[in-house]
């Protein structure tokens, strides 16, 4: 599909972007106090440049090796009869993918490598050929963060390339991915995104463009490789790979969309910085539409067999030129001042120290309700959800399938309960006062999970997904389903789903969470508070899911043990909440207690309106989880009872007349 040398398209449109860019904001300019050189000033955005289209490469064809890639059951390699003048080979393309994920990580360990030391050498002002460079340098990535997190990356990337030599199955390629998905978010915590004011959302946004542009341009630039390696194959991989791409869209629009709002104002549209905004905007626009034409004109032509492979050779190197003109031109805004002043404040508040964001008003009813402090990545987790439940609701319904309308609301409700929790009130006071984090974890783990266990997710997912063997023959690779299926019957997933095992990890978790360093790291770190909700929101499901649910996995226990076992649970977060409620020590004392607030309760009493939260609403859905548990208990035996009658209508008691006849032979002994 693309010769050998047509991977340079994107890197060459990648470096002439930038330094365009570059030569036109002014970034490469000589610097007043101190000046690294020519050569620091110009390398570090190419460099960068460079990196960016590694790691895409590196994600993109991992991801590919996950699940987009055809995998024949028998990779016989053997040629068949040519069509459209390219031979048709079967089994050779995927394991070339992990071939050029190692390749690409490569080059990403280098490219990364150089950008340290180059990054530095343009942060200390002088070129890396000074006498005491190296000395510096050291201290710099073991004693400064910016510095250690840039190491993080190298060190990753290098992790990853020789993970993507050693994996031979989508499984390590999934897990190699989650390692290179590691390496991008470190990354995201350079640049702009390390500085701004609002430090949480610009990194999550900046996480989440870069996941995007990178799954869009390495996974294109992947099948551009592995296209002649295809054969027959590359139908179905290209149509899998739109599907991926469309969500990238709205994922890199998105996150985009924030950060601007983040970084500029209506007037920095008019700076350098604004401007190179506007260019990636237009150019992000004109992408769209090229994948909009790639989906709908090609795809179709070539799954048909027609002569679309120079069409679609045509536009995958088109595509990649402005892919690359995209991503020089995002190297050359990250190395461009943003309008907006990111100096810290002169006087900051105890607030600002703490969590980076002035202090939120004092509480109210209605401002609840208004109150936001925005997580992108749990914002966009909440819309994505709901899109896609309701998807897969329409898919069945016009194939003729029926599904209840109150799973659909249930859903819904749980997806917009999740997303006022993480960025509504309970988001925005939950950093400044422990009762309203405790409201918000209590929603993560008690409400929400409800509300999605009933709603079935799973075993709509089952029967909406297309099985991948049924639309492709012989094809062993794992799509959306089948990678649900594994997670489902893993023996991880097996163990973790048992009633008993989910009732213990709802219950430890708790404790061990407030009661060690955990719960201060989730205030301070953001990745540790998106572990927090990741967490708890999966304990909470499990739990609900086994006890209520009806999605498969858990062997659920008999009515009776259920009862018994949530009767438990209940009484456990009685006896935490009182615990918490009559203690006299704060935790986390050195945020809360320093926070400055000049309204509300001491951090004491709220600690213990914390604890009565914890009591209140771990009591009230646990007590209405035990009467629906008791209600289906009740309809369960009534089930029972019918099934029995029809039994003895159509077939007579049998049960009944054996134990009859037992009683006649037992009478009959004794009358002997």
């Amino acid at each position: 599909m693309l010769p050998p040398g047509g991977a340079l398209v994107l890197l060459g449109g990648a470096v002439v972007a930038v330094l365009v860019g570059v030569a036109a904001s002014g970034a490469a300019l000589p610097g007043v106090l101190a000046d690294p050189g020519a050569a620091v000033r110009w390398g570090l955005p190419v460099v960068g440049a460079v990196a960016e289209v590694a790691s895409a490469l590196t994600l993109g064809a991992l991801v590919l090796a996950a699940g987009l890639l055809p995998l024949r059951a028998r990779a016989s390699d053997r040629v068949r009869a040519p069509r459209d003048g390219v031979a048709a080979v079967d089994g050779r393309a995927w394991p070339q993918a992990l071939v050029l994920a190692a390749l690409g990580a490569g080059a990403w360990t280098v490219a990364a490598l150089v950008e340290l030391v180059l990054s530095y050498a343009n942060v200390a002002g002088q070129p890396p050929t000074a006498a005491d460079f190296g000395a510096q340098l050291q201290l710099y990535v073991t004693q400064v963060e910016l510095g250690r997190t840039e190491l993080s990356v190298v060190v990753l990337a290098a992790v990853v390339s020789v993970l993507a030599l050693l994996v031979r199955t989508p499984t390590g390629a999934a897990w190699t991915a989650l390692v290179a998905l590691a390496a991008l978010w470190q990354g995201a915590q350079t640049g702009h995104a390390a500085g701004a004011a609002s430090h949480e959302l610009a990194v999550s946004s900046m996480t989440m463009h870069l996941v995007g542009a990178a799954l869009w341009v390495g996974g294109l630039l992947g099948l551009a490789l592995l296209g002649g390696r295809l054969g027959d194959d590359v139908a179905p991989a290209v149509s899998r790979y739109s599907v991926v791409a469309g969500w990238c869209l709205v994922a890199v629009a998105v996150s985009g969309t924030v950060n601007g709002t983040v970084r500029t104002g209506l007037d920095g549209l008019t700076t350098a910085w604004g401007t190179l905004l506007l260019a990636k905007v237009a150019l992000l626009v004109v992408l769209g539409l090229l994948g909009l034409a790639h989906r709908r004109r090609v795809v179709g032509r070539l799954a048909a067999g027609g002569p679309a492979r120079a069409l679609l050779r045509r536009l995958v190197v088109v595509e990649l030129a402005v892919m690359g003109a995209v991503s020089g031109v995002a190297v050359a805004l990250s190395s461009t001042a943003p309008p907006v002043d990111d100096t810290p404040p002169a006087d900051p508040t105890p607030a600002q120290l703490l969590t980076g964001s002035p202090l939120p008003p004092e509480p109210t009813a209605l401002r609840w309700l208004t109150e936001w402090r925005w997580d992108v990545l749990a914002a966009s987790a909440a819309v994505a959800g709901a899109v896609v439940y309701v998807r897969w609701v329409v898919r069945l319904h016009r194939r003729g399938d029926r599904w209840p309308v109150l799973r659909t609301v249930s859903f819904v409700a749980g997806m917009l309960v999740f997303g006022w929790a993480t960025s509504g009130g309970p988001a925005a006071y939950g950093m400044v006062l422990f009762s309203a984090h405790m409201l918000e974890h209590m929603v993560l783990v008690m409400v929400v999970p409800v509300l999605v266990a009933l709603s079935a997710p799973v075993t709509l997912a089952l029967r909406a997904l297309p099985v991948r063997a049924a639309a492709l023959p012989g094809d062993a690779s794992r799509g959306p389903r089948e990678w649900l299926l594994v997670l489902v019957h893993s023996r991880v997933g097996t163990v973790l789903a048992h009633p008993v095992v989910a009732a213990v990890n709802f219950v430890v978790s708790m404790v061990a969470f407030y009661y060690t360093d955990l719960f201060e790291l989730a205030l301070r770190s953001h990745l540790g508070h998106l572990a927090m909700i990741l967490h708890f929101s999966v304990a909470g499901y499990l739990f609900a899911n086994a006890m209520v649910g009806l999605d498969p996995g858990p062997a659920r226990l008999p009515h009776p043990q259920r009862l018994v076992l949530l009767l438990s649970t209940m009484a456990f977060h009685a006896f935490f909440g009182v615990s918490l409620l009559q203690s006299t020590s704060l935790l986390v004392a050195d945020w809360f207690g320093l926070m400055g607030r000049p309204w509300g309760p001491s951090a004491i009493d709220d600690q213990q309106q914390g604890a009565a939260i914890t009591w209140g609403i771990g009591e009230l859905p646990t007590l209405a989880l035990a009467v629906g548990l008791v209600f289906a208990w009740a309809r369960d035996d009534e089930r029972a009872a019918r099934r029995r009658d029809r039994t003895v209508d159509r077939s007579g008691d049998t049960e009944m007349d054996e134990y009859n006849a037992m009683l006649a032979r037992m009478a009959e002994r004794e009358g002997r």
